[in-house]
């Protein structure tokens, strides 16, 4: 199953770790609560608080945080050390590199 896309446009939301979930509270209300092997990514659209300990748990789970501002353009992205994009760009440039896979894949 493939991990979905948390978009959170709740003003004054506090997001929090809570055990292994996501923790979304509006003052002092729970108003959600999501189990983080269900999120690849967590976007906040509006004034949103995270908690240090999520932002953490994240990076190390691989998920992304992105943060934009209240017009929706792109402000910032946390992710983790290593990253399918990236680990995917470095393979395709050691096969560029290397003669051998570059003169087969000519070829055929």
């Amino acid at each position: 199953m493939r991990p979905d896309s948390a978009i959170l446009i709740i003003p004054n939301a506090y997001l929090h770790l809570e055990n292994d979930t996501v923790r979304v509270d509006v003052g002092r209300e729970k108003k959600l609560q999501v189990p983080l092997h269900h999120l690849g990514s967590v976007v906040c659209l509006v004034n949103i608080m995270l908690s240090s300990a999520l932002m953490y748990r994240c990076a190390d789970d691989g998920i992304s945080l992105v943060l934009l501002n209240n017009q929706g353009r792109f402000k910032a992205r946390l992710e983790g050390s290593v990253s399918g994009n990236i680990l995917l760009r470095q393979a395709q440039h050691r096969l560029a590199l290397d003669e051998t896979f570059s003169l087969e894949s000519k070829t055929k």
